[in-house]
């Protein structure tokens, strides 16, 4: 186990409205604020999303398994945001979708619709070293320090 400390710093508030790409605005928000490491609280709803739902197998590197779909499901998710090498926000946000019996969960990685609204509570973490480093055996931008 490797690990850092912080210290929490701002709270944020957002809104983010329907039809919005719900990763692209809060990517936003943290380049327009500054924020290089946050936790992300998420509840509402999003229609139009993928997301990666396990690997094939378990094997490393992994091999994703993709679901998506084009209608409305509720969501409620957590996530965190760290800056990578290049100093660029990346989300990893893991979220539970329903609609009916159709209930998945997953990891959110590309483009998610917002329907209605999505309320997202970000705490950010301030002192800490963690960020977003490449991975050579999984190929995938892992949490480093």
């Amino acid at each position: 186990m490797k690990y850092s400390q912080g210290n929490l710093g701002r709270v944020f508030i957002a809104k983010i409205e329907h039809g919005d790409d719900l990763l692209s605005a809060v990517r936003e928000l943290a380049v327009r604020e500054n924020l290089t490491a946050a936790v992300l609280f998420m509840i509402g709803a999003v229609q139009k999303a993928s997301l990666v739902v396990g690997p094939r197998e378990d094997v490393v590197p992994p091999s994703p398994v993709w679901k998506k779909f084009d209608d409305a499901h509720e969501m409620v998710g957590i996530g965190t945001l760290f800056c990578n090498e290049n100093h660029e926000p990346e989300i990893r946000l893991h979220a539970s979708l329903g609609r009916g019996d159709d209930i998945r969960t997953g990891c959110i990685r590309e483009n998610a619709e917002t329907y209605l609204v999505v309320e997202v509570i970000i705490l950010e973490i301030v002192n800490s070293d963690a960020k977003r480093t490449l991975d050579a055996i999984t190929g995938m931008n892992m949490l480093g320090f």
